[in-house]
């Protein structure tokens, strides 16, 4: 064999060899293409989840749904709800969001923690979704006891409330703003007559009270005026009447969900609630 035809199978064969290798990077990076691409759709992240309880709760009254949304994927948070006033829980509802969360956010109240989210929300873009479960969704100006008694329904909205409430003085806070506890009798028909007995005691007896200031004082601005919403509302509630709620959802435009449920929707019907929820999620365009 001559040199030059030794020369020339060598450069045949690293040819070959080039060919080879480029062939198998092309093919790798069309394989990795479609993975990539994939990778890029599932990096959007999900939002976080914040609930906000109502008054006469606490956090643990979403511990149902909490557990759900979690084993969903869902980064979930219970924000502080002091139950001291409106602009004031309000606003520590929404300096919990802007120093707690990072990305797109869901707004979760019950009852009372309706109005809450819809002042916090007011001004925060990370705000993608709000999802009102049995709970007030006032416009600027209303009030939350305003809102129990405009239509027929409530059990708490009576002429008389020292057959409703029992008041307790807290010494930290203004003379004239006692706090309100629903008398233990009547809690458990009026929030949550579909459980037990014992469970309604059991609710009656942790009650988390709220200042009567804060039932009274005016709305700010609307988020929902901005922000979708969506309205989870227990057709046998009897502290916000099924009616006003629905009223309240129509002028919002909101998305409405209804179930045989009472106030306590979430521990009569978590998984219900979650769907809710988790239809506002996807909503905002966080990944699935």
């Amino acid at each position: 064999m001559t040199l030059r035809t030794s020369l020339k199978r060598r450069g045949a064969a690293l040819f070959a060899a080039a060919a080879a290798t480029a062939a198998a990077l092309a093919a790798t990076g069309s394989a990795d293409a479609a993975p990539a691409h994939a990778a890029d759709r599932l990096a959007t992240p999900k939002p976080t989840i914040v609930l906000v309880h109502g008054a006469w709760a606490d956090a643990s009254s979403f511990a149902p749904v909490a557990s759900r949304l979690q084993h969903d994927g869902y980064t979930v948070l219970d924000a502080p709800n002091p139950l001291r006033g409106l602009s004031a829980d309000a606003a520590s509802v929404a300096a919990f969001v802007n120093h707690a969360t990072t990305g797109p956010v869901v707004l979760v109240g019950h009852s009372y923690g309706g109005a809450v989210i819809t002042n916090a929300a007011a001004g925060i873009p990370r705000v993608k979704a709000l999802a009102y479960i049995d709970a007030y969704a006032p416009a600027q100006g209303e009030t939350v006891a305003q809102l129990t008694g405009a239509k027929p329904g409530s059990q708490l909205a009576v002429i008389d409330p020292t057959t409703v409430f029992d008041a307790v003085q807290d010494p930290s806070q203004p003379q004239g703003d006692p706090d309100l506890y629903v008398k233990r009798d009547l809690f458990p028909k009026a929030f949550t007559s579909s459980l037990s007995a014992d469970v309604g005691a059991e609710l009656a007896a942790a009650q988390t009270p709220i200042a009567v200031g804060a039932l009274n004082e005016q709305s700010g601005p609307a988020a929902w005026q901005t922000v979708p919403s969506w309205f989870f509302i227990g057709t046998n509630d009897q502290v916000l009447p099924p009616a006003e709620q629905k009223a309240m959802a129509a002028r919002a435009h909101g998305t409405v969900v209804t179930a045989d449920a009472d106030h306590l929707s979430m521990l009569e019907v978590p998984s219900a609630v979650t769907k809710l929820i988790e239809d506002a999620a996807t909503s905002t365009g966080g990944a699935q």
